[in-house]
């Protein structure tokens, strides 16, 4: 692929300025984190939003050419590797990505990577999903569950989480010490449990000192205010 335009998304969402990373989101934890990171970087963009409750969007064969999996965010960078563009989805892989090619929030090399890296990965295989379903039994469709076993054992896996987060950030002000892509990647769901789901207390999370001043810690940044802002529009 040489040009944006062999990219079939890009008939659907013409870019507004093809020589910048051309972003594909909505204001969910996933979405925030990559107009966070972009913002945190820098780095030039284009924002559309994408409605994931519209299958006209995440559900066009448009779309889905980008990210087969029909999530949100996925993104193109015109300036890819080799100066070729490149098309992305999954938010580890785009903030890994973003991370080696600016060179910022993610160390270069040596022991400090593996250990962001395994801080990304616990979010990805374990507060991502698990809150997500914290979210729909306790505030979306799965309400009308009359069985409480799922919505406890949900809310019992998050608190054992934020436990594991409280502890890592005993004496840290970010959870490998340096902000970096593992606490982009974490604190947009924090902010969810606070903001969207309102289950700070069937969760526990009120009562973890550490992971409340973090998120406060987050949410102060300016690029984080911006970034959270951007799929909203």
């Amino acid at each position: 692929m040489t040009a944006l335009s062999d990219f079939p998304i890009t008939r659907r969402w013409p870019p507004r300025r093809p020589d910048v990373i051309q972003l594909y989101t909505l204001n969910t934890p996933n979405g925030i984190k990559t107009s966070v990171m972009l913002e945190e970087c820098g780095l030039d963009y284009d924002a559309h939003r994408i409605s994931i409750g519209d299958p006209e969007d995440q559900m066009t064969p448009e779309f889905l050419s980008l990210n087969p999996n029909n999530k949100i965010p996925a993104m193109i960078d015109p300036d890819g590797p080799d100066g070729r563009p490149i098309g992305l989805f999954e938010t580890g892989a785009m903030l890994i990505y973003l991370g080696d090619k600016t060179g910022k929030f993610l160390p270069a090399g040596g022991a400090a990577r593996y250990h962001t890296i395994q801080w990304l990965m616990w979010q990805m295989g374990g507060v991502g999903p698990m809150f997500g379903q914290v979210g729909f039994f306790h505030r979306y469709k799965g309400r009308e569950v009359e069985d409480p076993r799922p919505r406890n054992r949900y809310y019992a896996e998050a608190r054992r989480l934020l436990g594991v987060l409280d502890r890592q950030l005993e004496g840290r002000d970010w959870i490998t010490g340096d902000y970096s892509i593992a606490d982009m990647a974490t604190a947009p769901w924090l902010r969810t449990v606070r903001v969207n789901y309102e289950a700070e207390a069937e969760t526990g999370m009120n009562g973890f000192a550490n992971v409340q001043a973090y998120l406060d810690r987050f949410l102060a940044r300016p690029a984080v205010q911006r970034g959270i802002e951007v799929g909203a529009a």
